[in-house]
């Protein structure tokens, strides 16, 4: 027993946890259960883990970059506020949950498993359930499962005697919008890669699909009546013809937005974090800064080309002998090399713009609460969003889709962190569907208690099967046959017209 449970602390530890360990276990997973020779096997899964280990590496150069900035508008303004990030997410309830609600976090891990085998059993049966996608991101689960453990006992205080009912609950509510959201993204994800065959696995599923919907209907082409011009087809004039070369927008949007940001904060506040030195040229500092998004951006999109491939490839071995008709669900970060690689950008400063002009209007307004942008869920969010909504859209969906969800990232955090006194501890998640979904799913379990949890199990598992009714042919045929289903969706516009 000793034994068994050194094996699965280890795995929790070392692959369900990292993100690109795991996605190396699932390659690997994927090319023993296909035959492939062992060399093949060991290549594949070595380029999958790099190609993780390069995004992340762009992924934390983007989040390192940015976070002496954020602290330098804390510092400037005097602003007490909670963080919305991810990792500022975590640690809050790390530093809280003992005190508040008497539990220890060790708890989480143990939530992070049962609701894994939830997601898996729903894939499993998927022709049951509808549910088409199995959440891979080891280190988003980690997040979620933090942030759900303190939501859920915050709106079920009855359940913190009992851990056996406690888990059951967690785990079921978890699991099944792991399994739900990211079956939420297949649709945009297929459309906008042509058929790689991945979803999101992250924590805006909900907004990925309701931004390519709101692109669709409010700015789409309408079946060629009204034209639609995407971000890449921008005519611009003379020297604008720039912003057409990724690297270089980036450089210059970056450099334009944030040097007024770092000049207001002034040089003094840079040095003393030890991010710059005085005889350091603070001109020079700035640009070089700014420089540096494009950097990590291109390092990121490296890594996503290096082990995209093989973890579809591999996933069909899982998908045709225990997940069939499934596909992963990955990192959102993946998506960007694909589609319109400007959108990602436009996307993001349309969010970031929005969380702004949000974050004044509470300090307008008084309210108890502040918020201090985290770069993980105005980058991530909005220029994910903005990729999806630019592809259906155009440049009109790109800019304002993302700048509503800006203001709601901004809002929805300020108002669930402060009522469940995460905001106390200075930080909350703070990302689209934590800030609307998650604020929803607290509010009816804890006004409505066990009725309210039904309610939001009911509703996540109806959600697959409402999609599936939409369109019955193709709905499986998009993970199976892409190429089938391009062909299926054209008879079916043809009809329709």
């Amino acid at each position: 027993m000793s034994i068994l449970s050194a094996i699965w602390s280890f795995f929790a530890t070392y692959i369900l946890q990292k993100a690109p360990y795991m996605v190396g276990f699932l390659t690997l997973l994927g090319y023993c259960l296909m035959g492939k020779k062992w060399y093949d096997t060991l290549a594949g899964t070595l380029k999958a883990i790099i190609g993780m280990l390069i995004l992340n590496a762009g992924s934390g150069g983007l989040t390192s970059n940015f976070r002496p900035i954020l602290a330098g508008l804390k510092d400037r303004f005097n602003l007490t506020a909670a963080v919305i990030d991810p990792y500022y997410g975590q640690n809050a309830v790390t530093a809280g949950v003992e005190e508040v609600f008497g539990k220890g976090f060790s708890q989480v891990m143990t939530l992070l498993l049962i609701a894994f085998i939830v997601n898996i059993l729903l894939v499993r049966f998927n022709k049951i359930t509808k549910c088409r996608t199995l959440f891979t991101t080891g280190h988003v689960q980690v997040q979620q499962a933090a942030t759900a453990y303190w939501l859920i006992l915050f709106a079920l205080p009855s359940l913190r005697d009992n851990n056996v009912a406690l888990m059951i609950v967690m785990s079921v509510i978890l699991g099944a919008y792991w399994a739900v959201g990211s079956n939420l993204t297949v649709k945009p994800m297929q459309e906008l890669t042509e058929g790689a065959g991945f979803a999101i696995a992250h924590q805006q599923m909900f907004g990925i699909r309701l931004g390519s919907f709101l692109a669709e209907k409010l700015f789409g082409d309408k079946g060629g009546k009204r034209k639609v011009k995407k971000v890449g087809e921008m005519e611009m004039p003379g020297f604008f013809s720039i912003f057409n070369e990724n690297m270089v927008c980036t450089a210059i949007l970056m450099t334009v937005f944030f040097g007024i940001i770092m000049a207001i904060i002034g040089k003094p506040f840079f040095v003393a974090s030890g991010a710059t030195k005085e005889t350091e040229n603070f001109a020079f500092y700035i640009f070089n800064t700014s420089l540096q998004f494009a950097v990590y951006l291109a390092i990121l999109q490296l890594g996503v080309r290096t082990f995209v491939t093989e973890l579809t490839a591999s996933f069909q071995g899982i998908a045709d002998k225990l997940l069939p008709s499934s596909v992963p669900g990955v990192d959102c970060a993946v998506c960007y090399g694909f589609g319109d690689s400007n959108a990602v950008t436009f996307g993001f400063l349309a969010g970031l713009t929005g969380q702004i002009i949000a974050i004044l209007a509470l300090i307008v307004m008084g309210s108890p609460t502040i918020i201090i942008c985290g770069f993980v869920p105005v980058f991530f969010d909005n220029a994910t969003i903005g990729l999806v909504a630019n592809e259906k859209g155009g440049l009109k969906a790109c800019l304002v889709i993302p700048f509503c969800s800006g203001l709601i990232q901004v809002f929805g955090a300020a108002l669930i962190s402060g009522w469940v006194g995460l905001a106390d501890y200075g930080g909350y998640l703070g990302m689209f569907d934590w800030d609307t979904v998650w604020p929803m799913f607290t509010v009816a379990m804890h006004y409505l208690g066990y009725v309210g949890v039904a309610l939001v199990v009911i509703v996540l598992l109806a959600i697959p099967q409402i999609e599936y009714r939409m369109d019955p042919e193709g709905y499986f045929l998009i993970t199976e046959d892409y190429d089938a289903y391009v062909e299926h969706k054209a008879k079916k516009a043809g009809k329709a017209a």
